[in-house]
């Protein structure tokens, strides 16, 4: 066999091993940012069955807390906010936002004992509890998803795959700054 062959040879399978880790390592890159895009749909899922639930919360606590408005005003705010928001970035400080109003307002219902005994709130409280639940635990896998999917985008060498069909980074649910600090309640 003639050496102009082999090497011709040679070249083809070399170029052929990298098409097929360039198709291999894209596919597993759209693969990545689809699962991060599903998780923050099971986030939204969440975010939205709590927000259904708010007005329902505000209305039992309404009917004893009469002269609480001005707090029962800014959860349903902090709540339209996160319904007015666009893009995940916004969604996420919505969320912090809201996380802090529920927060004050359950906080509220401690002076009320005829609240507390409420057999409507009580059912709310544990069903929001609950969807808390749920929501950090959505947020733990979407955390997580995105951790692999920006793994794949920095590292090399499919970072430079990554780099030549514009996979960019995500971002991470963070915690808002205003959830870590301890809230304050003044009646």
């Amino acid at each position: 066999m003639e050496t102009w062959l082999i090497v011709v040879i040679v070249i083809v399978a070399i170029l052929v091993l990298l098409l097929g880790y360039v198709f291999k390592t894209y596919n597993k890159l759209v693969k990545l940012r689809n699962r991060v895009k599903d998780q923050w749909s099971q986030i939204d899922v969440q975010l939205k069955r709590r927000f259904d639930l708010i007005p329902n919360l505000v209305n039992t606590i309404k009917g004893y807390a009469k002269h609480e408005s001005e707090t029962l005003e800014k959860v349903i705010q902090a709540r339209n906010t996160y319904l007015t928001a666009t893009t995940s970035e916004e969604k996420m400080a919505a969320n912090s936002e809201l996380s802090g109003m529920l927060t004050k307002l359950f906080a509220l219902s401690e002076s009320y004992p005829d609240l507390k005994a409420n057999t409507n709130f009580l059912d709310l409280q544990s069903e929001l509890q609950e969807t808390e639940n749920k929501i950090a635990m959505a947020r733990q896998f979407y955390n997580d998803t995105v951790l692999s999917y920006n793994n794949k985008v920095e590292m090399i060498p499919s970072n430079i795959v990554a780099s030549i069909f514009h996979f960019k980074t995500m971002e991470y649910f963070k915690v808002q700054e205003e959830e870590r600090k301890n809230v304050e309640v003044q009646f």
